[in-house]
């Protein structure tokens, strides 16, 4: 059994109250940003007026300042293995933090380097030797939603809501078409290509879409520009937001789009918990029991290869609204 929670150590008076200082560590990436979004909410409630401050990367910044959990936002500077001096300097800013607290929920190599270099604080998480470890040896086959669950709960926060981003909204005048319209989403990790569907069928899907009077919007990032090209090259009908959307703006187009369809990426937690239905894609090197985005219209279609996944398969299992 975990250690009861106790009294921080490090607290200070400020206007005659008592604050304390509790440290978050969530890196990346942004499915996994999203999937905590209830683990975020459960904390702050948990420690009410205390200082919470996020370690988090560049990328999920202000995603991360728009929820409004926290109090500061720091951004991981990720120290080279090499540069002694960057660790140093990292070490000097996560000490002089003087955190009571510190709920990782990376649980990476870095993160427990962390751990060390700060000293061995009170600690949520699996870092060898850390106070509130999440103590069960089957955490690794839970869907990330409910690991983050019970890790909080083994230290002391009984109550961690669904993850939830009603809060995250944006202007779409200038982003979205008249009518019907379906959200596209063929991207994902450059290196992990088995996780994509071709992006051949992904125009295909486009073309009978357009068929249907449902406009496709592509979504991705920049670096994804070559096979959202090639999509919009397949489907003159689609309109292509490659590089031009920001997390707020997805899930504002998602709450007003009729469906969509994407590989297993970041973006498509965003467009499923939003509420828009959604088809997710899986080949065999992902894990959806443990990684599906979370919504109230998600369906999953899994294969060992995503090569072998026909048109008509996705086609069939899509419900727009």
């Amino acid at each position: 059994m975990a250690p009861a929670p106790r009294a921080p150590r490090n607290r200070a008076k400020t206007g005659g109250s008592v604050v304390g200082r509790i440290l978050v560590i969530k890196l990346s990436a942004l499915g996994d940003m999203v999937l905590a979004t209830g683990a975020f909410q459960a904390i702050r409630a948990h420690h009410g007026g205390d200082h919470l401050v996020l370690l988090t990367t560049g990328a999920y910044a202000e995603f991360a300042r728009a929820g409004g959990w926290f109090d500061e936002i720091w951004l991981d500077e990720r120290p080279a293995a090499w540069r002694l001096d960057q660790w140093l300097a990292q070490t000097r800013r996560l000490r002089a933090g003087r955190f009571d607290r510190v709920y990782d929920l990376q649980h990476a190599t870095r993160s427990h380097m962390y751990f060390r270099l700060m000293g061995r604080p009170e600690w949520s998480g699996i870092a060898p030797g850390c106070s509130h470890p999440h103590a069960n040896p089957a955490r690794d086959s839970m869907h990330t939603v409910t690991r983050e669950a019970e890790q909080l709960a083994m230290a002391g926060i009984a109550e961690t809501p669904g993850p939830d981003i009603a809060w995250l909204d944006a202007g779409i005048a200038d982003l979205r078409p008249k009518g019907r319209f379906a959200l596209l989403v063929p991207g994902g990790s450059a290196h992990r290509p088995e996780k994509r569907w071709p992006a051949e069928r992904y125009g295909a899907a486009a073309v009978a879409l357009a068929g249907q009077g449902i406009r496709p919007l592509l979504i991705g990032a920049e670096a994804e520009r070559q096979v959202l090209d090639a999509i919009a090259r397949a489907c003159p009908e689609a309109v292509n937001l490659g590089g031009r959307t920001s997390f707020a703006e997805i899930a504002a187009l998602a709450r007003a789009a009729a469906a969509a369809i994407g590989n297993d990426t970041g973006p498509m937690h965003l467009i499923a918990l939003a509420g828009c239905p959604s088809l997710v894609l899986f080949s065999a090197a992902s894990k959806p029991a443990q990684t599906a985005p979370r919504g109230p219209a998600v369906e999953i279609l899994q294969r060992p290869s995503l090569a072998t996944l026909s048109l008509d398969d996705v086609l069939e299992r899509l419900d727009p609204r």
